[in-house]
């Protein structure tokens, strides 16, 4: 089992699978993918929110789930920065490209 597997961000981002590949009718488009990704992470985002909300004003919550609950929104943030920043790379490079 691997770090992220169990939890929100696995979901958004899976492990890419070893082995044949899926069938043609389980495959979704790289935008529906894309679309799913920044749900979640915005999904997590409000989560992050609302549970530092709640301690702030003094509801009865552990404050080592409100630092996950940021840390994991953060870095899921993180991670799709970097991925829309790979996009803008690549196709940059390919912008580039001279025929």
């Amino acid at each position: 089992m691997t770090p992220l597997q169990g939890t929100q961000f696995a979901s958004a981002f899976p492990a890419p699978s070893v082995g044949s590949p899926a069938p043609a009718a389980d495959t979704q488009s790289f935008k529906q993918f894309m679309l799913d990704a920044i749900d979640e992470v915005n999904s997590m985002q409000q989560n992050a929110d609302h549970a530092v909300e709640q301690l702030m004003t003094g509801e009865d919550v552990n404050m080592a789930e409100v630092f996950t609950a940021v840390q994991k929104a953060d870095m899921s943030f993180r991670m799709l920065l970097q991925i829309r920043n790979k996009m803008v790379q690549a196709y940059e490079e390919i912008k580039d490209i001279r025929i």
